[in-house]
């Protein structure tokens, strides 16, 4: 009886932290390459596209971007919170836009639903070869892209 007991307790115990850390992994966004090509009559400079996926409730970590890279985030659907550097907080909508000049920090980036998905198509553009194009900031750097 004891031992069914330890089972069922170690079992239980297993199944909440695969659960935990499921849904920690689905709280992240998920980023699909969708365009690379260099820009034929601008020399060393690259146009790169990424389509940015958050399901409800999910947020990037806060980040940097390639130390070239100017960027223009398009909201395809749902509505996107997001804050650059020191700037106000803004949530945007489908259809509407921001960017993200060289340099720049991506304090807050996430769903603003919980409950809906939210897309958008983030376009770099950047000296060639600028790599790498994300770099998550520790948490000392900012902790307030927490949902």
């Amino acid at each position: 009886m004891k031992n069914t007991l330890l089972a069922c307790v170690v079992a239980a115990t297993i199944g909440a932290v695969a659960s935990a850390s499921a849904s920690a992994h689905e709280m992240t966004e998920k980023v699909t390459p969708a365009f690379r090509q260099a820009i034929p009559n601008i020399t060393g400079k690259s146009l790169i596209s990424v389509v940015v996926d958050y399901a409800p409730g999910a947020a990037s970590r806060p980040h940097l971007h390639a130390k070239s890279a100017f960027i223009y985030a398009y909201v395809v659907s749902g509505a996107i919170e997001s804050r650059i550097d020191d700037g106000p907080v803004q949530v945007l909508h489908a259809g509407e836009s921001f960017y993200e000049p060289p340099g720049a920090r991506h304090v807050v980036s996430r769903n603003a639903s919980k409950s809906e998905p939210a897309k958008l198509l983030a376009v770099f553009v950047l000296d060639t070869g600028d790599t790498p194009l994300t770099t998550p900031t520790t948490s000392t750097e900012s902790s307030e892209n927490k949902p």
